[in-house]
């Protein structure tokens, strides 16, 4: 299946079946009582979600939404579980899975733990870098979700932004 980028793959509560990100990235974000939303995880090519659910099922616990075009297989959630019971290699599969995503967490609170702004935002969008150049982590996320992401507010986000293009050697005409 493709899922082009602001289109929904599911949404927070509903059950389901599993995903296999193929190409692309996703955003899951999770929607408070009140309607406000929060960026909780970015999902990137051959990673299998939700994570939650790959040992059982559960609801979703966040909506998914295509940052970029995605391609993506649908996997039945029937025949999963019955091939999980069926063969023990599977379950190292999805142990090893959820050690490399469990590292990519780890670099995310590297992120979060940055004492100055301006790292948190050079390490997010270096990070970013590896899966969507050329593009830029604006194209694909909001001031206000990269906040959310590194713990920043918007407005130091946006200001963060700004000197870095100030930075920025102009080219010359030569």
């Amino acid at each position: 299946m493709i899922l082009h980028k602001g289109e929904t793959l599911f949404r927070q509560g509903e059950k389901g079946p599993l995903f296999h990100l193929k190409s692309g990235l996703l955003k899951i974000v999770r929607i408070h009582q009140d309607g406000t939303t929060i960026l909780v995880n970015v999902i990137v090519p051959n990673e299998t979600i939700p994570h939650h659910s790959l040992i059982s099922p559960n609801p979703y616990y966040g909506t998914a939404i295509a940052l970029t075009t995605c391609e993506i297989d649908v996997l039945s959630e029937r025949e999963w579980y019955q091939d999980l019971q069926q063969n023990p290699q599977k379950a190292l599969t999805i142990a090893l899975q959820l050690q490399e995503k469990l590292r990519m967490m780890q670099q995310r609170i590297d992120q979060l733990t940055e004492s100055a702004p301006a790292a948190k935002l050079k390490k997010l969008q270096a990070w970013f870098d590896v899966y969507i150049a050329p593009q830029t982590l604006t194209d694909v996320l909001t001031q206000d979700e990269i906040g959310q992401f590194i713990g920043l507010r918007r407005e130091t986000v946006n200001r963060l932004l700004r000197a870095q293009l100030l930075e920025r050697p102009e080219s010359s005409g030569e």
